[in-house]
């Protein structure tokens, strides 16, 4: 029996969300051979309500880890999207990229972005555990506090 992502997620009393379409010009995820490269994901709720601010100015670092832990399922929303959204559909979270809107003296980046790596290693175990750059930026889209941008290395296709 395999597990879905939605219920591991379940079982850490999380709710997968849906995937978000891009507000550009430009697509969510792209697969070439057993990679996704997954765009930018925003700490936007299911509910529609962003997680935003600043670090360092006007929310607090618990505040930050909810946006990253936020962003991070809406990284898991595409990636079940684009598999048949099984966990056995994963081998490996191969690298998070983690955007967090702070001011210029933040020095936390890493310590906020945790809040999607633990979360990645909640939901994969092992293959949960990736490279990681968690970058301090001036803003990110619709005032989000932490944006989370992936790669991630599917089981290889049969031909």
């Amino acid at each position: 029996m395999t597990i879905s992502i939605r219920e591991k997620l379940a079982t850490l009393g999380l709710e997968l969300p849906a995937p978000t379409s891009p507000a550009a010009n430009y697509i969510s995820v792209v697969r070439t051979g057993d990679l996704l490269f997954i765009s930018g994901q925003i700490s936007r709720a299911p509910d529609g309500d962003i997680v935003a601010g600043i670090l360092g100015a006007d929310i607090s670092h618990e505040q930050g880890v909810h946006a990253a832990r936020v962003a991070a399922l809406n990284v898991l929303g595409q990636i079940a999207a684009k598999t048949d959204g099984s966990l056995s559909s994963v081998r490996r979270i191969v690298k998070l990229g983690v955007f967090v809107a702070a001011t210029n003296d933040f020095k936390d980046q890493s310590k906020i972005a945790n809040g999607a790596s633990d979360l990645m290693v909640a939901v994969f175990g092992e293959a949960g555990q990736h490279t990681r750059a968690a970058i301090g930026v001036s803003s990110l889209p619709a005032g989000a506090a932490v944006e989370i941008d992936a790669v991630v290395e599917l089981e290889a296709t049969r031909c």
